[in-house]
């Protein structure tokens, strides 16, 4: 039985690099479908459930991207709610590579300190890789102060990841020149994940955290997240502290993807979301 993926963008144009990935991982057909939505997916959703006995149905499974990270969390809830009974398909959501990245993030510093009480900083904690690789640091453990431009923005970040994560330990902070001092401050991981042409950091800014152990900047456009890390690091030390760059990770992330997806055919039941691929990358690591 060939083994069928269906991606779902929504984005009106399906992601190059998400078909790219699904072929190289082993699917034998991919469809590929932009402009999804949940008011148009059930149908498509029926035309993956109804055209294979039920035990061929893992055979066939589904993958959600696009540049919108929201739009790809309500549509795979949407998804969820037209299965029913053993009438479903395995599914995966990475919009953006979000979920990947962050899980590549997280256990590239897992390699180097327990996170069970690290104390972290995510720097550009309310965007999509950010906040993500904020909820895993919260899943393992570590105290997260997830930062932002907006301490309001980071406040609303900080309530929806105690929603997500029982007992999660996570405080707003702030990027700004008068904050920015209190949110270093005893930091042992640093993960900035902003928008690419966005700096964070100066090399003598995360030089001067007395704490530091693993500094990871998952910005590869110039200039750096965090001055004086190379996109090309991988567990390269500088300064007596663990860098990792956007390429250091990178290689990591696609691993990783490419496994999330391979196992989305071991079974009709699979749903691979941020905790369930954070899972897969533990495993892998």
């Amino acid at each position: 039985m060939k083994r069928l993926l269906v991606q779902f963008d929504t984005d009106p144009h399906p992601a190059v690099f998400d078909r790219v990935v699904a072929i190289d991982a082993g699917c034998d057909h991919l469809f590929s479908y932009g402009g999804i939505t949940t008011e148009n997916v059930v149908s498509l959703c029926h035309g993956a459930m109804f055209t294979r006995g039920l035990q061929d149905l893992k055979s066939t499974a589904i993958f959600i991207g696009g540049s919108d990270a929201e739009a790809g969390v309500e549509l795979l809830k949407r998804i969820q709610e037209t299965f029913f009974g053993p009438m479903r398909v395995s599914v995966m959501v990475d919009s953006n590579g979000c979920n990947t990245t962050a899980a590549a993030a997280v256990q590239c510093a897992a390699r180097h300190l327990p996170l069970g009480g690290a104390e972290s900083v995510v720097l550009g904690g309310t965007g999509p890789v950010g906040f993500r690789a904020a909820q895993l640091l919260a899943v393992e453990g570590a105290t997260v102060r997830l930062a932002s431009r907006y301490i309001e923005r980071a406040e609303a970040a900080c309530a929806r990841l105690r929603q997500l994560v029982d007992g999660a330990k996570v405080l707003p902070a702030e990027t700004s020149d008068e904050g920015l001092a209190a949110t270093l401050d005893g930091a042992q991981v640093i993960i900035a994940a902003g928008a690419a042409g966005v700096q964070f950091l100066t090399g003598d800014e995360w030089r001067s955290v007395e704490s530091l152990k693993v500094l990871i900047d998952l910005n590869a456009v110039p200039p750096a997240g965090l001055q004086g890390v190379e996109p090309g690091d991988k567990a390269t030390e500088r300064d007596g502290i663990v860098c990792y760059g956007a390429l250091g990770v990178g290689g990591l992330k696609m691993k990783i993807h490419k496994a999330a997806i391979e196992q989305l055919f071991s079974a009709n039941d699979r749903v691979l979301d941020t905790v369930a691929i954070h899972r897969l990358a533990s495993e892998l690591a």
